[in-house]
């Protein structure tokens, strides 16, 4: 797999018929594909590096929108499991566009999260909505778990 700029770890890969990856989150094994590659980098980035409480963080969450069934890729919770963030995971050779970011917009209509973070491995955007003046302004930087609640 492609190499990601994101923090180097160790994950644990199994191959039967085809290869899978551990995923810390749902506890399971699930089928390696360069979109599960930044996803499994990006969680433990979250988790390791941004102090972000696994027990906060859900992978492949279902929502209903227009009444159809869509999965954001990983939803992280405060401490009253009410949504903060939304992530959207795209294999590295997917460029980032303004496709990808309605795409997550759409999930916000239902979730309404303050942040939303976007990445592909090699690029990492972060959003922050300013739903008072109808705005949002981009982070330069993923912020700390423990910085979430303070902006707003």
């Amino acid at each position: 797999m492609l190499e990601l700029n994101l923090p180097q770890y160790d994950p644990k890969i199994k191959k039967t018929d085809k290869l899978y990856i551990w995923d810390q989150i749902r506890s399971k094994y699930v089928a390696l594909t360069p979109e599960e590659w930044v996803r499994q980098h990006f969680i433990n980035y979250l988790i390791t590096e941004k102090q972000y409480p696994s027990s906060l963080i859900a992978n492949e969450t279902q929502i209903s929108l227009n009444n159809q069934r869509k999965r954001c890729d990983s939803v992280v919770y405060d401490n009253y499991l009410n949504p903060l963030v939304i992530v959207e995971y795209k294999s590295p050779n997917v460029k980032i566009t303004q496709e990808v970011f309605d795409q997550i917009a759409r999930y916000n209509i239902v979730l309404k999260v303050k942040y939303l973070i976007i990445s592909n491995g090699l690029e990492h955007y972060c959003c922050c909505i300013d739903y008072e003046n109808l705005g949002y302004e981009y982070l330069p930087d993923i912020p700390f778990y423990s910085a979430l609640n303070k902006n707003g």
